[in-house]
């Protein structure tokens, strides 16, 4: 495997982010000054950023929508602005990113696109280098080359060199179901979106020479998904979720080849930026893209606990304070009934607005931030702040589904449906002695 995952963004477009970047600098239009637009699917906008961020040019980065928050998160720390765009905009509609950025660019003075789908030095950065590293390290032996195609420059300018000096070497193409790159156009059938980033388009990029390739295989997500969690679990590679694309179709074509061929996939990015998508596991089944290990380990906690639920631990009935009570209420309400947490209510309308914890009220006073006397809400955790998720807990949840809930948060209010009356408070300590006594039973 060819992993690109190891330059310092994390990609293999960083090699063309800095080769456009230069190559516009040496025919004059990139100056000092300028702005550099580009709409991407994130990897290209890190790479560019990359070596703006050295360079000193003004970054904007359009992406659509689904792309990952760590994708932007990594961009913006760069430097870059980013522009979201519909994910289900067609390509050349003006909302799309490809349209917005045409728009910025018409708009902003001394701005530049250098456009990864139709620059000339997208695939010719990897028809003089990426190539060249595979075919010395692979000693010039190579019957195979698979890689997934998005703009086209990487498989374009690799498969023109290969072909060049492996003139046998057969190079096979995925895209993913809902794209339309591959060939014949009766293996493009599916109109239905998909969730794998950084391959397949709704056009024909100008990058891509759909000649060079002799082979197309689609894709599905959770072919894709699983196959770069079985990489990272039984290989160590901390790739993304194209690379299980490219991997997955690797294993399938590579059936093809007899004993002592050589087969090189391409793994274009790391898991860095899907640390929130198909690495949580979560995410992994909201989604439907649950594997076989994924589906043993639900059994196995499905046995855990029973199917027991919240309301089978009989849990005390909850002491609440308002949000306008004093933080000595709280405090002497928490040493008499032997709590460390309570909930908080509003003293407007009795709904639950937050948590109030003995830790969080001993350092704030400690640390003299708040009085004795001052209010509860200011030391409390306020469920309606920006950012801060409520999860519903109630008598019906099972205790299996906790499990993920407690990996973040130290305690939960337990509440009827709807979350208008709180019950009850549960922490890990009764999710631990629930299976004590199921053990010991």
């Amino acid at each position: 495997a060819k992993c690109e995952y190891f330059n310092a963004g994390g990609s293999v477009k960083d090699r063309i982010g800095k080769r456009m970047i230069e190559e516009a600098e040496k025919d004059g239009r990139l100056k000092p000054g300028c702005t550099i637009i580009e709409p991407t699917s994130g990897n290209t906008g890190i790479g560019l950023a990359l070596a703006a961020a050295v360079k000193g040019y003004r970054t904007i980065i359009t992406l659509p929508e689904k792309m990952s928050q760590e994708k932007v998160d990594v961009l913006k720390a760069l430097g870059a602005e980013i522009v979201r765009t519909p994910t289900e905009a067609a390509w050349d509609a003006p909302e799309s990113h490809i349209g917005v950025a045409k728009r910025l660019n018409a708009e902003i003075p001394d701005s530049v696109i250098l456009d990864q789908y139709a620059n000339p030095y997208n695939p010719v950065t990897h028809y003089d280098h990426t190539a060249e590293e595979i075919y010395r390290s692979c000693n010039g032996q190579i019957d195979m080359f698979v890689a997934g195609a998005g703009t086209g420059g990487t498989i374009t300018g690799i498969a023109r060199k290969l072909k060049a000096l492996c003139p046998n070497i057969i190079i096979v193409g995925v895209d993913p179901h809902g794209s339309i790159l591959a060939q014949p156009e009766s293996l493009n059938t599916s109109t239905e979106g998909y969730k794998v980033e950084g391959i397949g388009y709704d056009f024909i990029p100008e990058a891509l020479e759909r000649n060079l390739i002799d082979r197309w295989i689609k894709s599905e997500d959770k072919a894709s998904f699983t196959m770069a969690r079985r990489m990272i679990r039984e290989e160590g590679i901390l790739c993304g979720g194209s690379s299980g694309t490219a991997m997955a179709a690797a294993i399938e074509a590579a059936k093809e080849l007899g004993p002592g061929k050589r087969c090189v996939v391409l793994l274009p990015d790391s898991v860095r930026n899907y640390m929130t998508k198909f690495l949580n596991d979560g995410w992994m089944q909201s989604n439907g893209f649950t594997d076989q290990t994924m589906e043993t380990e639900q059994e196995s906690k499905h046995l855990q606990w029973g199917g027991a639920t919240v309301g089978s631990l009989h849990l005390k009935a909850a002491v609440t304070v308002t949000n306008t009570s004093r933080c000595r209420e709280a405090i002497l309400l928490m040493e008499r009934n032997g709590f460390d947490q309570l909930p908080v209510v509003s003293s407007k309308n009795g709904r639950l607005v937050g948590l109030v914890t003995l830790g969080n009220l001993l350092s704030r006073i400690a640390a003299g931030r708040v009085q004795v006397d001052g209010q509860v809400q200011d030391v409390m955790f306020k469920f309606q702040k920006v950012g801060t998720h409520f999860t519903e807990i109630t008598d019906e949840t099972l205790l299996e589904d906790l499990t993920g809930f407690f990996e973040k948060n130290s305690a939960g209010v337990v509440t009827e449906r709807g979350g208008s009356k709180v019950k009850a408070v549960i922490t890990k300590v009764d999710l631990v002695s629930f299976l004590v006594k199921k053990a010991t039973a």
